[in-house]
């Protein structure tokens, strides 16, 4: 099987450059894979032409790659980017550049910033149509389709190089990136948009060149007027981390808008992942009218808003009075302050307090608690052993924990699965578990939801202080 697979894929590489050409592997009735006969082509050898061409293909990769003088370069030189090379180009009549435009659109170059259509220097009823050098080399580069329309249109197929003048503005972000940093070491140009800020996680050997890294993406990007790099992990208490600002201004007061809801805070003080949106969609897609909803660490809002819009009754809380403060602020600016009681205390004494005592009271109502501190929430699931002396009746609802957690584990279901047991002291029955994303190659963010055991809330109260 291991060998049909082997033969499978160099067929398809085989395939690929011309040499072979087969038809299918076939999974007959008794459960075994055959091969139906491969049909081999004969092809003339590669004309020297060719040859060339593919060693000149290949020796242009380098076309649009910024000067190797940038090599090293700490403190952005826009104009030592620029160079000149050579390009294809039609001259194309004026009268009928609109109408021609279509049929070569796979065929012109695309670069940032670049206009494709040039005035001829010596005719001013002429312009130059600049093409692709990698799909355009000849005449022989155009289909009869091309050669059709240039009969009907009476344009010459002929095939002219001209200098064009590469800058700064035409070289993409990676491009200029990739040209910058030592040969080998990773680039990196994503980033986390939140509002006008871009968040970025540069790593060691980035940090030489961070202010260079971060004016390319303010450069590159409309819209933004500032880029910071995290400079440590996040706070356990607070959520927030230490920032530096790479590029622009130090204004770190933003707006966001997420999923149809509008939040404003301040970047620098409070936790906001924009990852996390599609999440926080997911669980108000679980949440009906009249739903009470538990939120142990609300952060600005973006699991309780969506809920509230949802005429749920809401209790959010955050241990980070900046948080609590732009809470109440945001759930103001959406206009569902009515709907949300916010509180500013430890996720613990949360659970204790409010959660205890307003679970108590609802007995007709579907009942949800978000844990959302992946790195900690696990460890505070004890809090929920016996929290309610009574004994559970039939008419009883037990509520739904969405707790959230980062693992490394090769099993990260099962690594979570028996972390939260073991906090609860239980065998979880009624659970799911869902890859929220991955953090890093080796670390992934998931959600455990389940029913929280009717042994485990009800009972005699122990202390359970966790860590």
């Amino acid at each position: 099987m291991r060998l049909i697979r082997q033969c499978y894929h160099s067929a398809v590489l085989l395939n690929s450059i011309g040499f072979i050409t087969f038809d299918k592997l076939v999974w007959n009735r008794s459960k075994q894979w055959f091969c139906e006969p491969f049909t081999f082509r004969t092809f003339q050898k590669l004309s020297g032409l060719a040859m060339m061409e593919i060693k000149e293909n290949s020796e242009n990769a380098g076309l649009f790659c910024p000067n190797p003088a940038v090599r090293g370069m700490v403190n952005l030189d826009r104009d030592a980017f620029s160079k000149t090379i050579q390009v294809p180009v039609l001259k194309i009549r004026k009268e009928i550049i609109n109408k021609v435009m279509k049929t070569l659109k796979h065929k012109l170059i695309h670069r940032p910033h670049l206009k494709r259509i040039g005035d001829d220097p010596k005719d001013d009823s002429i312009k130059n149509v600049m093409l692709d050098p990698f799909i355009v080399t000849s005449e022989d580069s155009f289909d009869d389709r091309d050669r059709e329309i240039f009969k009907q249109l009476d344009i010459s197929p002929q095939v002219l190089q001209v200098d064009l003048q590469l800058t700064y503005e035409n070289f993409k972000t990676d491009e200029i990136l990739e040209a910058v940093l030592p040969k080998g070491q990773d680039v990196t140009s994503s980033f986390s948009r939140v509002g006008h800020i871009a968040h970025m996680n540069l790593r060691d050997h980035q940090l030489p060149y961070k202010n260079l890294i971060g004016q390319v993406i303010l450069d590159k990007n409309p819209g933004l007027t500032s880029v910071v790099n995290k400079t440590n992990i996040i706070d356990s208490t607070y959520r927030n981390f230490q920032m530096e600002v790479l590029a622009g201004e130090e204004n770190m007061m933003t707006k966001v808008k997420e999923n149809g809801f509008t939040y404003e805070f301040d970047f620098s003080k409070v936790y906001w992942n924009s990852r996390l949106a599609t999440e926080h969609d997911r669980i108000a897609g679980f949440l009906k009218n009249g739903d009470v909803v538990f939120d142990v660490f609300a952060g600005v809002g973006p699991f309780a808003i969506p809920a509230a819009r949802r005429n749920c009754i809401v209790y959010a809380n955050d241990l980070n009075p900046e948080s609590y403060k732009w809470l109440v602020h945001n759930c103001k600016l959406n206009k569902v302050d009515k709907k949300v009681q916010a509180f500013n205390t430890d996720g613990r004494e949360f659970i204790r307090t409010v959660v205890k005592e307003e679970l108590s009271k609802y007995r007709k109502h579907r009942l949800h608690v978000v844990m959302n501190l992946p790195a900690l929430a696990l460890e505070f699931l004890d809090t929920f052993r016996h929290l309610l002396p009574e004994e559970p009746h039939s008419e009883v609802v037990l509520p739904t924990v969405h707790c959230y957690g980062f693992s490394k584990d090769d099993n990260p279901e099962k690594e979570v699965k028996d972390r939260a047991e073991e906090m609860l002291g239980t065998t979880l029955k009624n659970y799911s578990i869902h890859l929220v994303r991955k953090v890093a190659p080796n670390k992934e963010m998931m959600c455990i939801s389940f029913e929280l055991p009717a042994e485990v809330l009800f009972g005699t109260q122990t202390n359970n202080e966790g860590e």
